[in-house]
């Protein structure tokens, strides 16, 4: 599965097969932006935010592909709402990326929110950073770093046990089946690597 049409045809079948998967929307927008299909990428970026509204990189994602298809006022409100939540969630790379587009396109970016105290109780005091989680307040961190390397080191300061453990017994196992990974070989490892990293918003590593 090396081109980019053969990663798009299993995305897509991942898609179908699971409405609700938003890591594979996700992926599938990302392949197709690549490819330049940017009209089918932003449906697939649109279905994500349907299933997971706080993705904010995904409102980076398809403000972009809204900025090739010439729809700037679209694009305009996509980045201004996907800025505001990305700041509310203290997701910086996606909201000063959103910043820049907004600055190039010649539209105010919003100001920052004043920060006001959570209601419904203390909380556990950890977030996760996870785009997308939907665990808020009541987000409780691992009790030891999941995998005895770095990345283990950083899942367990950065994303909570619930997220670890969606993608740990569900969303991994989709990854591997779905695109047939041979966790043995090289490539096999760093496409399993990579769909993690996407998931928790980690940025990517350079392919072997």
């Amino acid at each position: 599965m090396n081109t980019p049409a053969e990663q798009i045809a299993h995305f897509r079948k991942m898609a179908e097969e699971d409405p609700d998967n938003d890591l594979a929307h996700f992926r599938l927008g990302q392949l197709l932006m690549n490819d330049g299909q940017y009209a089918e990428a932003v449906q697939s970026f649109r279905r994500t935010l349907e299933i997971t509204p706080e993705f904010s990189k995904v409102y980076q994602l398809l403000g972009e592909c809204l900025i090739q298809l010439g729809q700037t006022a679209e694009a305009v409100a996509t980045l201004t709402q996907g800025w505001t939540i990305a700041d509310e969630r203290g997701d910086r790379v996606p909201r000063d990326a959103m910043a820049k587009l907004l600055e190039q396109l010649g539209a105010p970016i919003p100001k920052k929110a004043t920060p006001v105290a959570a209601s419904g109780g203390p909380g556990t005091g950890f977030r996760c950073q996870r785009p997308g989680c939907m665990e808020g307040q009541r987000a409780v961190q691992l009790p030891a770093p999941p995998i005895p390397d770095a990345i283990g080191q950083r899942i367990y300061q950065t994303i909570c046990s619930a997220c670890w453990m969606l993608w740990l017994k569900d969303l991994s196992i989709k990854v591997i089946n779905e695109l047939r990974l041979d966790l043995s070989s090289e490539s096999g490892l760093y496409e399993y690597d990579r769909n993690m990293r996407e998931f928790f918003g980690f940025e990517q590593e350079t392919p072997p």
